[in-house]
């Protein structure tokens, strides 16, 4: 892509975003309806995200077939949710494979250890060990891209049917897993990325390390867009957080936006089955728009 090219794409989406931001609430909720799901606050979106999951898991094992999911570890909280359902109604994990979206990446580009502080695959895994040991995944069923499995994980995915249900965040500049825009990420697969500085500037924030950008991870490894699209079904949550105001521009596009790799999530819209659940709060026009 030319600069002449780029700076075309980029005065077009402006000017969508100014259109899509000028929009009430009402006017937002009318046009989006068809992929949008409202709940009330963040623990509700976290229980909308767990009981999704659970029925998923629920419906697998009516037709009794092995099951396939993306997930993601970011957003987390509706983790601890999602294993209370578990054990309530008795929904193992067992014949289910679980594809996990990502995994940041240390200076020599290695999937960094569990016991990294930032591990995505550390976490996932300490909440899985929680679990009645019932109701876990087998092992080796809880794959997370890490350099060394690229291809393993595309032939599970086959092997299996294919992914029943991708659920996932999006973040500021519309990446889900780590897709950051980039020319061709609708068609993009397993992989190593550099993150941008939006990335890593927002998970600094985020992640309790007190702005350490220095020292935050530069690259990652993650499924493509690809992988995520080809899912039955695309389920995407999207809310701000930390006390920030960031999300709402980024769900206008989710909803409403044109495709493009400038904003990955624009792609999903294309999805047949395709929704995005957000918080009330998060359906407001920003407070201070932009001209």
């Amino acid at each position: 892509m030319t600069h002449a090219t780029r700076e075309s794409v980029s005065i077009r989406r402006a000017a969508e975003i100014r259109r899509l931001n000028s929009l009430d609430r009402a006017q937002f909720i009318d046009r989006a309806r068809p992929c949008l799901r409202v709940v009330a606050d963040i623990d509700a979106l976290h229980l909308h995200f767990a009981e999704s999951i659970a029925a998923v898991v629920r419906r697998g094992a009516e037709v009794d077939r092995p099951l396939a999911l993306i997930l993601p570890w970011g957003p987390f909280g509706q983790y601890p949710v999602l294993g209370e359902i578990l054990s309530q109604q008795d929904l193992s994990l067992e014949d289910s494979t679980l594809f996990f979206m990502d995994e940041y990446a240390d200076s020599s580009g290695a999937a960094v250890p569990p016991s990294h502080p930032l591990s995505f695959r550390g976490a996932a895994m300490d909440w899985l060990g929680s679990l009645d040991p019932r109701l876990r995944p087998l092992p080796g069923n809880v794959l997370f891209p890490d350099g060394a499995n690229s291809g393993e994980i595309d032939r599970r995915m086959a092997d299996i049917g294919g992914v029943d249900t991708c659920f996932g965040g999006v973040g500021i500049h519309g990446h889900i897993a780590f897709n950051e825009p980039e020319p061709g990420v609708s068609e993009s697969v397993t992989r190593r990325v550099a993150l941008n500085e939006v990335t890593r500037t927002i998970n600094a924030i985020r992640a309790g390390v007190g702005g350490d950008l220095e020292n935050f991870p530069h690259e990652a490894w993650t499924l493509g867009m690809k992988q995520c699209l080809s899912a039955r079904r695309v389920r995407l949550y999207c809310r701000s957080d930390s006390g920030l105001d960031w999300a709402k521009t980024v769900l206008r596009l989710a909803a409403l936006g044109s495709p493009g790799d400038d904003y990955p999530v624009t792609w999903a819209r294309q999805h047949p089955d395709y929704k995005v659940t957000t918080t009330r709060e998060n359906l407001d026009a920003p407070a201070v728009p932009l001209p």
